[in-house]
């Protein structure tokens, strides 16, 4: 048996880094059309959320509500006011579709193992100083390829794939709000399971717009501090917290990633008031990921987060009554697993991003009969 799954894992691996790798390049060669990086010659859609005032625009699609004057883009260097109409630059303009696990998002609670494809494009309205994918989101359109793209092409070429779902990531999908919304409706519309992967920080209005079409949402809690978002991300903690309850509200599937920054967002004291104010406000049931960091762009300076402060971060959740605590970016850690909070026995056995078990049968334990929150089953398109 232990032959078999070492066996299986190592060929489940190589598939899953070929299709990811398969994904990234322009394997789309014959479906679409590339698009050079002209400078001012971005192709461009019209832009949702904003309004008119005396001499500029004000962007209301986040909580910036950037004033952009003609001839000026937002923050997030992908709006820009155009003679008067605020325009998206990368409406249409993937810069890659990838094919992943949904466990990669991460979302553990979300039809397990299936097959997802997610859809990027440059820029953020962030400026996290950890970002693992800085290289994207904190690029202008016009220095990341793109290709040409229309919301119907994205999702059949998801069918065209065997996909369950569509997930906007990887950089932050309020910057393609315009392209993300229609591309979940025509996913909806085709049976697809829709999915957002976000920093939290888009504007009330939108978000109710878009939570219409979405199954579920990942969003990054990056730490409980107003310090921490200032500092590191150029951000802010509130409308993070807003957004969160809104999710809630709207009964879309939640799930929250923190990942865990030595010497920034490690405290425990500060973990403590996190997960006591997710357990008082968004409820136990809500699956928290404490992730692992890894030294990257502007913190290559800090280690790894230890195992062990993963641990306790776990350890403190559940104290506070979190139901579901999972340890990511760390393989083989028990803690990749779902258990059952009836019984305690492992109901989903994972190894990372790797589904190998899954016991449960439409959501309910073999052994206790407790039913787990989340969304188990879904018909497969086509």
């Amino acid at each position: 048996m232990e032959t078999y799954r070492r066996d299986f894992l190592k060929k489940t691996l190589e598939g899953l880094i070929c299709c990811s790798f398969l994904a990234r390049l322009p394997a789309l060669a014959g479906r679409a059309r590339a698009e050079t990086k002209t400078p001012g010659k971005t192709p461009f859609g019209q832009a949702r959320h904003f309004s008119k005032k005396a001499g500029f625009i004000r962007c209301e699609l986040c909580f910036r509500q950037c004033r952009i004057v003609p001839g000026k883009r937002g923050f997030c260097r992908a709006r820009e006011n155009r003679g008067g109409q605020l325009v998206s630059l990368v409406y249409g303009r993937p810069a890659g579709l990838q094919i992943d696990p949904i466990e990669l998002e991460p979302m553990y609670h979300l039809v397990p193992g299936h097959r997802n494809l997610c859809v990027y494009t440059a820029s953020c309205n962030f400026r996290c100083k950890h970002c693992h994918n800085w290289s994207i989101s904190q690029s202008a359109p016009e220095e990341i390829p793109a290709r040409s793209l229309t919301p119907a092409e994205i999702v059949a070429e998801a069918l065209r794939l065997g996909c369950r779902s569509i997930s906007h990531s990887i950089n932050e999908p309020t910057i393609f709000y315009e392209l993300m919304i229609e591309v979940s409706q025509t996913a909806k519309d085709r049976g697809l399971l829709t999915i957002c992967h976000t920093n939290g920080g888009m504007a009330e209005r939108p978000l109710e717009e878009l939570l219409k079409f979405l199954d579920g949402v990942t969003v990054d809690l990056k730490a409980f501090s107003p310090r921490f978002y200032r500092d590191i991300s150029e951000a802010s903690l509130e409308p993070v917290k807003d957004t969160l309850i809104r999710i809630r509200k709207a009964a879309v599937h939640l799930e929250i990633v923190n990942l865990i920054i030595p010497t920034l967002n490690d405290d425990d004291q500060e973990i403590r008031d996190m997960c006591r104010w997710i357990a008082e406000n968004l409820g136990r049931e809500v699956p928290i990921h404490f992730t692992r960091f890894a030294p990257s762009y502007k913190l290559t300076h800090l280690p790894h987060t230890p195992v062990s402060t993963l641990e306790q971060a776990r350890r403190i959740a559940r104290g506070e009554g979190i139901r579901f605590v999972y340890i990511g970016n760390v393989t083989g850690h028990p803690a990749n697993s779902t258990y059952c909070p009836g019984c305690g026995k492992m109901v989903i056995e994972r190894t990372h991003f790797l589904v190998l078990r899954n016991l449960l049968s439409r959501g309910v334990c073999p052994f206790c009969q407790e039913m787990l929150p989340g969304i188990w089953n879904h018909r497969h398109p086509g």
